[in-house]
C-alpha cells in the first residue's frame, strides 16, 4: 500500500501521500470519473483482521456519514476494494492548528474565531448525540480563506452507544483529555468542551496548559492540579476570556459550560480583542505547506535493518547442490572414455567425495546426487562391502563393473543450466537470506524497544496503584498484542516465511508506537 506501489483503487486515482502510520495511510487522489480531487484513507491490510480496528474504521464512517456541517470535513463515500477498507473524504487544503501554533500564540480575535467555528461544529455533532473524544489542535483544519474543519472522529460515539464508554481518547493526547478521560470513567458532551478550553489555553497562551511531560504527572495533574490562569501566563489575556477559559477547564463536568452553544455565547460576548502587543504575531495570512487533509494522529519510525549471518546459508547449499550435479555427470562420460575397470573405481564406497562447498553434509543430505568421481588415477580391485561382499577376479573386468555398479546404468549426465537461470536462481537465493536477516534485526530491535516500553509502563502501572488509578484497557491490550506479535513474527522467521513475518512486525510495530506515545516518546 505505501511507496509507489499503489496507483489506484477502484475509480481512484492516488496523486500522492498525505500521511500514513500504524494504522492507516492517507492519500490525495483524483476520481477518474467525476475528475474530483479527494482525500482516501485507507486501513492497513495487516490490521484489517483485528475486530477493534475494523470497528474503530467502520464507526468512523458511520458517524461521518450521519454529519453534514461546514466546519466539519465531509465523508464522500465509503467501499471496500481488494479486502481493504476504504473511505472517501473531503479534502481540505490548508494548515492545522497545532502547526500554526508552532510561530506562537494567536491574536485573541483569531483565537476567539477559530474557537467559535469549533464549538459550532461541535454543537451540530453534539444535536447528533455524536461526541468527538479526541479535540486538540492537531484535529483542526485551518483554510487559506479562514475555515476551521474539525477533523478524525475515529473516536467518535454515539452518546448512547454501550461498552464505548471506558476507552475515551486517542493516546497521546493526554495534554487535551478530560479529567473523567483520564480515570476511564464515562464521557458525554462536557468533556468535549473541557478539550476545547484546554485547546484556547493553548491558543491565546500559545503555552500547554500543564508543563509536565511524563504521562503520570500529565493524568495526575488533569485530575488534581488547578492550571495557571492564562493571565498570568500572559498578562495581555483580557480578563473576561481568562475568565471562560477557567471555567470550560473545571474538574468538575458540573462547572463547565453545559453545552457547545453556551460555550459559543460566552465567547461571543467577549468585547473586541485588544490591540495586539509587539511581542504577538499577526493573524495567519499565509499557510505553509498546504497539503494535509486531516492528521492521522499517528506515524511510522524508519528503520534502517542491517543484514545478518545467524540463517543458513541458503545460497552456498544450491551451489554445492548444483556442482555436485555437474561434476557426477562428468564422472560418467569420464567413465565411458575409460573403460570398466575405472567404472568399478569410481563404485567404491570407500572413495572419498570432497565438495567445492568444503561442507560435505550439505551434498550428503541430497539422495538424487551421486558420488563424485575421484580425481586419483583408477583402482584395478574393490574391496568387499555388504553389496559385493567377493572381491571380482581381474579376469572378469565387465562382470565386475555390473556387479559393482548396477545403479550407474541408470544415471545420465545432468542437463547444462543456463547460465542466465543459474544467476537469476543465486540471486534470488541472495536476496530471500538478505530479507531474513534484515528482519531478524528488526525483530531484536522491536525486543530492545518493548523491554523499555514494558519497565516503564510497570513503573507507572506503580505510580498509578499509590494514586488509587490504574492503566487503561486499551493500554493493556496494546501491551498484550505487542508481544504476541512478536512471538509469531518469530515463529514465522523460523519457517522462512517472510510475507507472514512481515505482517506481524508490521502489527507489533503499531502497538508499540501506542505505547511509546502513552509514555511520551513520540
Amino acid at each position: 500500500m505505501s511507496g509507489n506501489t499503489l496507483k489506484r483503487i477502484g475509480d481512484y486515482e492516488v496523486i500522492r501521500e498525505l500521511g500514513h502510520g500504524g494504522m492507516g495511510e492517507v492519500y490525495l487522489v483524483r476520481n477518474v470519473l467525476s475528475d474530483r480531487t479527494e482525500a482516501m484513507k485507507v486501513l492497513l491490510p495487516s490490521l484489517a483482521g483485528r475486530s477493534e480496528f475494523v470497528a474503530r474504521f467502520m464507526r468512523e464512517i458511520k458517524v461521518l456519514a450521519s454529519l453534514e456541517h461546514p466546519n466539519i470535513a465531509a465523508l464522500r463515500t465509503a467501499f471496500t476494494a481488494d479486502d481493504q477498507f476504504v473511505m472517501i473524504m473531503e479534502y481540505v487544503e490548508g494548515t492545522t492548528l497545532a502547526e500554526r501554533l508552532e510561530r506562537g500564540p494567536f491574536s485573541t480575535g483569531d483565537a476567539l474565531n477559530y474557537t467559535g467555528q469549533v464549538l459550532a461544529a461541535l454543537s451540530y455533532a453534539h444535536g447528533k448525540h455524536v461526541i468527538h473524544r479526541d479535540i486538540k489542535p492537531g484535529n483542526m483544519m485551518l483554510t487559506p480563506q479562514g475555515v476551521v474543519k474539525l477533523m478524525d472522529f475515529g473516536l467518535a460515539r454515539s452518546a448512547d452507544e454501550v461498552g464505548l464508554t471506558m476507552t475515551g481518547m486517542t493516546l497521546g493526547s493526554l495534554d487535551y483529555a478530560s479529567p473523567e478521560q483520564v480515570q476511564s470513567q464515562p464521557t458525554d458532551e462536557r468533556s468535549d468542551l473541557y478539550s476545547v478550553g484546554v485547546s484556547l489555553y493553548q491558543m491565546v497562551t500559545g503555552q500547554r496548559m500543564f508543563s509536565v511531560t511524563s504521562s503520570f504527572s500529565i493524568m495526575e495533574a488533569q485530575i488534581k492540579q488547578i492550571p495557571r490562569p492564562p493571565i498570568d501566563v500572559l498578562p495581555t489575556v483580557p480578563r473576561p476570556l481568562n475568565d471562560v477559559i477557567m471555567r470550560a477547564v473545571s474538574k468538575d463536568p458540573a462547572q463547565r459550560f453545559q453545552t457547545a452553544d453556551a460555550f459559543r455565547e460566552a465567547l461571543s460576548q467577549l468585547s473586541a480583542a485588544p490591540e495586539q502587543p509587539a511581542n504577538q504575531q499577526a493573524p495567519v495570512t499565509e499557510f505553509v505547506t498546504p497539503q494535509r487533509t486531516f492528521d492521522p494522529g499517528f506515524t511510522v519510525p524508519d528503520t534502517n535493518a542491517s543484514g545478518s549471518s545467524s540463517n543458513p546459508n541458503l545460497l552456498l547449499m544450491l551451489v554445492a547442490v548444483l556442482v555436485a550435479a555437474l561434476l557426477a555427470g562428468a564422472a560418467i562420460y569420464k567413465s565411458r572414455q575409460h573403460g570398466p575397470q575405472e567404472v568399478v573405481a569410481s563404485s567404491n564406497p570407500q572413495v572419498s567425495t570432497p565438495t567445492s562447498a568444503g561442507d560435505s553434509s550439505n551434498a550428503q543430505s541430497h539422495d538424487a546426487t551421486p558420488p563424485q568421481a575421484s580425481p586419483t588415477p583408477a583402482v584395478t580391485e574393490t574391496q568387499p562391502t555388504e553389496a559385493n561382499p567377493a572381491s571380482p577376479s581381474p579376469k572378469q573386468p565387465a562382470v565386475m563393473a555390473r556387479k559393482a555398479q548396477p545403479a550407474s546404468q541408470n544415471l545420465s549426465p545432468a542437463p547444462a543450466v543456463p547460465a542466465e537461470d543459474l544467476q537469476a536462481q543465486q540471486q534470488a537465493a541472495l536476496e530471500h537470506k538478505q530479507q531474513l536477516d534484515a528482519m531478524e534485526t528488526e525483530i531484536d530491535q522491536l525486543d530492545s524497544r518493548a523491554a523499555s516500553a514494558d519497565s516503564s509502563i510497570d513503573t507507572l502501572e506503580q505510580q498509578l496503584h499509590q494514586s488509587g488509578l490504574g492503566l487503561r484497557g486499551d493500554v493493556v491490550a496494546s501491551r498484550s498484542n505487542m508481544h504476541t506479535d512478536i512471538t509469531k513474527a518469530k515463529q514465522a522467521m523460523e519457517a522462512s516465511d517472510t510475507e507472514r513475518a512481515r505482517r506481524y512486525i508490521d502489527m507489533a510495530h503499531h502497538e508499540l508506537e501506542h505505547l511509546e506515545a502513552f509514555l511520551g516518546r513520540r
